[in-house]
């Protein structure tokens, strides 16, 4: 499993001759220190009384971002495998066409999924930004940046499987979702940038 790896022991695969783990487990990675980093400025604001109106707020906030940094976790390793086919694919050739496409939607479907996993949590960093502790301001930042790249990323690897996609309707539904959530990454973390500098 990639994600029980250490650090050191991660990257050193990662810079291996494998294709994987490659740009769709690093975006996951990404998504996940994104959801980390929002939990850890909740939690230093919680206990604070200078943040005590929002402690609610926070404390349901670190729940959230926990399941779902442990979500992305898992889809460092998913990534991987959804481009695995199976060891036995049959021989003719129309069957295994089809199980090559439908392999090669599950490896769009997923990285999909994790780009829509850390999109929804982009406007909940924006919050943690403004409303938690201060002293934490820039590594709400820093989240949001790893957000923008894990749903950038893992939109790149959608886009990549679409081309080896014959569905024209799945492939037509898959670039839309991917241009608004590319969008709105992008927007969101920008809105964030402007209001730090404004503060620092």
């Amino acid at each position: 499993m990639l994600a029980d790896l250490t650090i050191k022991d991660f990257l050193a695969e990662t810079a291996g001759s494998a294709p994987v783990p490659g740009g769709g487990s690093i975006s996951a990675l990404n998504g996940a220190i994104a959801a980390a980093l929002t939990e850890m400025v909740a939690h230093l604001t919680v206990g604070k009384k200078k943040y005590a109106e929002v402690e609610g707020q926070m404390k349901t906030i670190a729940t959230e971002a926990a399941m779902i940094r442990e979500r992305l976790t898992e889809y460092i390793d998913k990534d991987s495998e959804a481009y695995k086919l199976p060891k036995e694919t049959p021989d003719e050739q129309v069957i295994r066409t089809n199980a090559i496409q439908s392999a090669t939607k599950e490896a769009a479907i997923v990285p999909m999924r994790v780009a829509e996993e850390i999109g929804s949590v982009m406007e909940t960093i924006i919050y943690v930004a403004h409303k938690g502790n201060q002293n934490a301001v820039t590594d709400a930042c820093v989240a949001m940046m790893a957000a923008r790249t894990c749903v950038l990323g893992a939109l790149l690897n959608v886009r990549i499987n679409l081309t080896s996609i014959q569905d024209e309707v799945f492939v037509g539904m898959m670039r839309k979702k991917a241009d608004e959530l590319e969008a709105n990454a992008i927007r969101v973390e920008q809105k964030l940038l402007d209001w730090v500098k404004t503060k620092l």
